[in-house]
């Protein structure tokens, strides 16, 4: 089950991949609808970030964590979707990685594969765990949900307005092995089919992708499967230029060793 215009299997699928379609959620051309219009007739990029912050800052009263007279009543109301971007960066296993795992398996119905541990299935203490810290990661937020669905959206429309025509962006990953990540065939040539967990972490940047690891996994992403990329908001709300987060599935990756 999912709330997005294809059926799972169909997005997970290498064919997709190879062949991307938009992926329209539920919901999101209605509510995001002022959004878009204003960012319409805003030529600058830099304009359209902060104006998609100001729209979510009002749309979910982000803002107000300010005027709350308890440190717990503020600390609930700042749990925006910066506060989850930021957190992934530092550990897509937190609590705020849950959530956004989260996001993909309830609007695309992409289950994590790797959380902690391998997820081998729902029925798996490995899930159960996700589940725990997809809970406590989403506890006392303004709808972090439907604040990712706008996040996605916009991220698909400023690719759009600074990339037309491209259906795709060569993304570099850092791997020590592929412990996250199921081998489902061996093409010949260090090019492997692999399964990757539901949402990844990728780069743009070539040479900063081998700070990760000691092999480097080069994929060319469907622009349709990057859910956020740094870059596309000002520096003073997003540090991490460069930076991807790559809804996942069946991807033919190119593995580079060093030496």
């Amino acid at each position: 089950m999912n709330r997005c215009s294809l059926p799972p299997w169909a997005i997970a699928s290498r064919h997709y991949n190879r062949h991307p379609q938009q992926l329209d959620i539920q919901g999101i051309e209605h509510n995001g609808r002022p959004l878009f219009e204003k960012l319409a007739v805003e030529d600058d990029p830099e304009a359209r970030g902060l104006l998609f912050h100001d729209f979510m800052d009002v749309r979910f009263q982000l803002h107000q964590w300010e005027r709350e007279a308890t440190p717990t009543s503020r600390k609930s109301l700042k749990n925006s979707y910066l506060r989850f971007l930021r957190g992934w960066l530092f550990d897509s296993n937190s609590n705020e990685g849950a959530v956004l795992k989260g996001w993909v398996e309830s609007r695309l119905g992409l289950a994590p594969t790797f959380h902690r541990q391998i997820v081998a299935d729902f029925h798996s203490e490995a899930y159960f765990r996700y589940t725990v810290d997809r809970m406590k990661g989403a506890a006392r937020t303004s709808a972090i949900l439907p604040q990712l669905d706008l996040l996605y959206a916009f991220v698909q429309y400023e690719l759009a307005q600074r990339r037309p025509g491209q259906t795709h962006l060569t993304l570099y990953r850092g791997v020590y092995d592929f412990a996250e990540h199921q081998v489902v065939e061996e093409l010949g040539g260090n090019r492997y089919l692999l399964r990757l967990n539901n949402l990844n972490s990728f780069t743009d940047d070539f040479e900063r992708a081998w700070e990760f690891g000691s092999k480097v996994l080069q994929a060319d992403v469907p622009l349709t499967k990057i859910f956020f990329m740094g870059g596309l908001l000002p520096k003073s709300l997003f540090k991490g230029e460069g930076e991807a987060l790559v809804i996942g599935g069946e991807f033919e990756v190119k593995v580079l060793t060093g030496g």
